[in-house]
């Protein structure tokens, strides 16, 4: 298997240099396609130039890299996996149908399918008219090529080798034939439910084929990365950090992490190291109008800017009713925050608890104050019934990941969730962290059967209080703002928690602040809520009883006084 890492992939991104590795091509498949590549026009251009004349020479050796590495002797390809990341503008949709005709001529397996997947149907139809045009503009390919518009679908008339073109919003896609597959804006294509379906059966193709190819170009998601997407491109992370070795060839246009700190990435002056096209499809003055545009319409403006045309990826709050303490959320993550750390660092801990109906998350939150520094220490969980797997397909893939990570627990039987929950709050119970009097926060809506299962476990009902919702959690939402700002909220690092924190939306109520689950959409917030439970709760001030908080009532107790939520 060949080495495709390219473990000085930030040199080469500095210094302008390719991002493809020094590779044993089979010279000559690589020569012939260059000369096929380079001689195909432009129909969209000014003039029709021919790719030699107006495609950046740092696409050349993707295309050698793709052809150079088929063995004509053994008709095996040795890198079938392609995955390139590149801004928005550097005419991935152009270079790609280029590279599909050259596939096409290239080929020597009778019959062969190949397919082009566009994200919609727009962008299908310009992909197929882009390469229809081109075999127009050459005498030799109008003879040599058969065109069925409406098909959207190509055939090289001595081989009978097939190019078609679909859309991944409209068409059925589907995986087995294919000796050459090109995905357009792979983390579009990712959001369809059968992506990963899809995936399979193209890689299954790749098993049966060993001259096939799949070709993924994207830009960055314009959110943060998930399921399908997530994976693709953390794979190809790691196989150019020569962490994985696999037949696939990373080129992924990042700019390293120091460049994209304190969004040094808004100087025009790094643009070119990411847009290799800068000048040719890609303008400078056009970036600046946009940059410009862009820093006047507000912050989720601004980081789309960024993760589209600087490839910078999307983390924490981008959003102009985002809550205010994702901004914060990431620097004050530490990986070995786990809950027996939480435990062993706290002189007592307090437990927020949200959520839990059939269709939803249940969140948990431990709250534990550090006995040295008074930091405030967090750990958080979810836990879901299967049944949100089939209610919520839009968030599944966010699901499986915070599940394979640890951080969310899919159960199938119901009250497993709230039992292991109650098992959490008797164990830091155990260890005598929670307060002898207002303990644990549960949401005043909450269901009785966490309540029961809590009280079974011999934890006195007074000691568990019902927090209000909406405005009056304004308090604990400002406190979890200032202290993540000042760097007083340690928490776990743990992906699901950044999800639910860049998930929260700000609705003001007069002058409170309210973040609640209708808000949010379709996204989660339970375990986040969970957090403004457990700070309610802490703020009562657990060792001397008193509270620091400003409006009266802070909490409705469960069990005695005419205002007690029924349990």
């Amino acid at each position: 298997m060949w080495d495709t890492s390219c473990v000085d992939w930030e040199a080469r991104i500095l210094s302008g240099r390719s991002l493809v590795p020094d590779l044993p091509l089979f010279q000559d498949e690589a020569d012939r396609a260059l000369r096929i590549f380079k001689r195909l026009r432009l129909p969209d251009v000014i003039g029709t130039p021919t790719m030699a004349e107006a495609c950046g020479e740092w696409f050349y050796p993707i295309v050698a890299a793709l052809f150079g590495s088929y063995n004509p002797v053994t008709n095996e390809r040795m890198i079938q996996e392609f995955f390139q990341v590149i801004p928005k503008g550097n005419a991935k949709t152009s270079n790609g149908g280029a590279i599909m005709v050259v596939a096409l001529i290239m080929n020597r397996r009778p019959q062969a399918e190949f397919l082009f997947v566009a994200p919609t149907i727009e962008v299908a139809g310009y992909a197929f008219k882009q390469a229809e045009k081109t075999i127009l503009l050459d005498s030799e390919l109008t003879k040599l090529f058969r065109i069925q518009r409406h098909l959207r679908t190509m055939t090289h008339m001595r081989t009978g080798a097939t190019l078609q073109i679909k859309a991944a919003d409209t068409d059925v896609i589907t995986g087995g034939k294919q000796v050459g597959t090109m995905i357009d804006e792979t983390h579009v294509f990712a959001k369809h439910n059968d992506a990963e379906a899809v995936f399979l059966e193209l890689r299954g193709a790749l098993g049966k084929r060993p001259d096939g190819f799949l070709f993924q170009v994207t830009t960055q998601s314009k959110d943060p990365p998930a399921g399908v997407f997530k994976r693709e491109l953390a794979v190809a992370r790691d196989v150019r950090d020569g962490r994985v070795k696999l037949p696939l060839l990373p080129i992924v246009y990042e700019l390293p992490q120091r460049l994209t700190a304190d969004m040094k990435w808004k100087d025009p002056a790094i643009w070119s190291l990411v847009n290799p096209n800068l000048g040719r499809s890609v303008r400078r003055d056009f970036l600046e109008r946009e940059l410009m545009k862009a820093e006047s319409a507000g912050p989720a403006e601004l980081a789309r800017f960024a993760s589209q045309y600087v490839n910078v990826e999307i983390g924490g709050a981008n959003a102009s009713d985002a809550w205010r303490g994702a901004e914060f959320w990431d620097r004050n993550g530490d990986k070995g925050l786990t809950l027996d750390e939480v435990i062993s660092r706290s002189e007592i801990a307090v437990v927020g608890i949200d959520g839990g109906g059939l269709d939803d998350l249940l969140g948990l939150a431990v709250l534990g104050r550090d006995r040295d520094t008074r930091d405030w220490l967090h750990w958080g969980h979810c836990w879901a019934h299967s049944i949100v797997l089939e209610r919520r397909k839009s968030i599944v893939s966010e699901l499986r990941d915070f599940e394979a990570a640890g951080d969310l627990t899919i159960v199938e039987n119901v009250g497993d969730d709230v039992q292991a929950v109650a098992d959490i709050v008797e164990r830091i119970e155990g260890e005598g962290l929670l307060p002898e009097k207002v303990a644990i926060g549960v949401d005043q809506a909450g269901i009785t059967e966490i309540v029961d299962a809590i009280t079974q476990r011999g934890i006195a009902l007074e000691r568990i209080v019902g927090i209000p919702q909406g405005w009056k959690l304004n308090n604990a939402i400002l406190t979890t703002e200032r202290r993540l700002a000042g760097g007083t909220f340690k928490h776990g690092a743990s992906a699901m928690m950044a999800w639910q924190a860049r998930n929260a939306k700000i609705e003001m109520k007069g002058s409170a602040r309210t973040i609640t689950k209708q808000a949010s959409g379709t996204a989660k917030i339970d375990a986040l809520l969970a957090i403004y439970d457990a700070v309610h709760v802490m703020g009562h001030n657990p060792e001397s009883g008193r509270s620091f908080w400003d409006t009266p009532d802070p909490y409705v107790p469960f069990g005695n006084g005419p205002d007690a939520v029924a349990a």
